[in-house]
This record gives structure tokens, C-alpha cells and sequence, in this order.
């Protein structure tokens, strides 16, 4: 992993198997549906976050509060010098978009496990089903920094920077959804948005191009011909989208630490905002 711009933000199973008794690592499952992951067994000393109730506003269509985030890390056992590694479901769709959120409210020393929960138990590593008991932490949150997320406003602004390529769009949802031949991915069949399609001017890169099938991420070299071969070059702003910003989190990943791109935001709003607005432009 050295040959990666950031290569300490990724670290391989074998690495967390070696740390599980380290007290300066904590290591967290993020799942969208712990009953189907974490309770049948996880990794030994992993805290559950669980996507829907801890890492999404209660009410609002939204990402929780700094508040929030301080109180959920402070819980999870998180303090300043901790060494916090993520991994999940979904080849780690939502332990990226928990990285994603994290790192937004100024959270340092936050890892993911290289092939998440797939790769961990693909390789009969040991799992358990006890809760973990931990000591409260003494994290606290910074204000969100405005560079690394982008709203439905700054996407709409920059439609014809977008269309110019002075900015690159990149849809990381499957080839159907950005046709708009399907509105939901298969994962989520029921989850539709009112229209298929995809934002004007927007390049369909995948996320699942950057992985192999092991769930690890493909070598720099692969990832960079993979975004460059369809234009989306470091020298300019990125804006990554999907459905609802997970699977976009793991393509801002890959941009930013994988490939040190300097300028990336993610668009959680994603399809679910943009194509169910009365009035907003698309594309099939």
C-alpha cells in the first residue's frame, strides 16, 4: 500500500488482527443492517455504529450534528490519540461514508480495513458475538469543514463549470442507474427516486471499478487510469455522487487518499435530492 498518496488512512486485516488487544486502537463496524452483520459475529473489541441511527440526523434528511458525533465517539471509546478503524458491509460502502463524516468534523487518525467485514471473514479470521464494554472517550467534534461536502446549491452553481470539464462530476452509481434504465440499485430494489438519469454532464465511473473481488482497492496505477482514462484529472475540483452519498464516500476515498486528488467533495444529497426536485435538469 505504499505506492498510495495517503497509504496510512488503509490498513490490511492482518494489521488489525496484530492491534486487537492495542488500547490506543478502536476498531468500529459500520453497517446499514447490524442485524444481518454484526450480531451474527464481528470482528473481537468491535463497537457497533450503526449507519441509520448514528451517523444520520433522527429527523432530518441530514448527517448527525457535531453534538452528536462527539457524544457517539466519546461512547465508542474515541479520544484524540485513538487510532479509530473502520470496516463494514457492502464492501465498505458505509464504514467509508462513516470516514467521510468523521474526517468532516475534523476527526484524525481514522482508518479503514482494507476489504472490510468480507475480507475478514473470507480469510476465517475470528468473530464474536459479545458487545464490547469501553471506556468513554474524550473526542470532541470541530465544526464541519465546508471543503470536502457539497449541497444541492454548489452542484447546481457549477453546472456550467461542469459541462466546460473545469469541474468533474462523477456518478460512481452502476451503468443502469446513470442510463436511468433502473431507479434504485439492486441492493435497494424498493428505493426509488421519482426519475431516472443522472446530473447534466456527469461521468459514470462505478464505484466497484476501483475494488477487486476480494473487496480490497486495485493498486494506484489501475485507479489512476481508471478516472483518467474518462478525464477526471487531479488538477481539477471533484464533486462524487450516488444514491444517498455512501457509495459516493467510497469514491471521495479512493480520490483523496488513494490518489491524493487535492479538491474533492461529496454530494450525500445525491440521486435521491436531485432526482425527485421539481424543475432540476437531467440526463439519460
Amino acid at each position: 500500500m505504499t505506492d498510495y498518496a495517503h497509504p496510512e488512512v488503509l490498513v490490511e486485516t492482518a494489521w488489525v488482527a496484530e492491534h486487537l488487544a492495542d488500547p490506543n486502537v478502536r476498531v468500529a463496524e459500520v453497517d446499514y443492517d447490524p442485524a444481518a452483520n454484526y450480531e451474527l459475529g464481528h470482528v473481537p473489541g468491535a463497537v457497533l455504529i450503526d449507519w441509520r441511527k448514528d451517523v444520520n440526523d433522527p429527523v432530518r434528511r441530514d448527517i448527525l450534528s457535531q453534538p452528536a458525533l462527539t457524544e457517539l465517539l466519546r461512547k465508542a471509546g474515541v479520544s484524540p490519540s485513538t487510532t479509530l478503524v473502520l470496516y463494514g458491509d457492502f464492501n465498505n460502502w458505509f464504514a467509508a461514508f462513516g470516514h467521510w463524516v468523521f474526517t468532516l468534523y475534523g476527526a484524525k487518525n481514522v482508518k479503514l480495513m482494507n476489504g472490510g467485514r468480507k475480507k475478514w471473514i473470507a480469510e476465517d479470521r475470528p468473530v464474536t458475538k459479545e458487545v464490547p464494554k469501553v471506556a468513554h472517550g474524550t473526542f470532541e467534534a470541530k465544526p464541519a469543514d465546508p471543503k470536502l461536502r457539497a449541497f444541492l446549491e454548489d452542484v447546481r452553481g457549477l453546472l456550467p463549470q461542469v459541462k466546460e470539464r473545469k469541474v468533474h462530476l462523477v456518478d460512481v452509481r452502476g451503468p443502469k442507474e446513470f442510463s436511468g434504465e433502473i431507479t434504485a440499485p439492486p441492493e435497494y430494489p424498493t428505493e426509488h427516486a421519482q426519475r431516472g438519469g443522472h446530473i447534466p454532464g456527469a461521468r459514470n465511473i462505478p464505484w466497484a471499478q476501483a475494488v477487486r473481488d476480494d473487496g480490497t482497492f486495485k493498486p494506484r496505477e489501475e485507479l489512476e487510469a481508471l478516472y483518467q482514462a474518462q478525464g477526471v484529472v487531479p488538477t481539477a475540483p471533484v464533486i462524487t455522487y450516488c444514491r444517498i452519498g455512501e457509495r459516493s464516500s467510497h469514491t471521495w476515498f479512493v480520490l483523496r487518499y488513494l490518489l491524493g486528488y487535492p479538491d474533492v467533495r461529496n454530494y450525500d444529497g445525491s440521486w435521491t435530492e436531485w432526482g425527485n426536485l421539481v424543475r432540476t435538469p437531467i440526463e439519460k
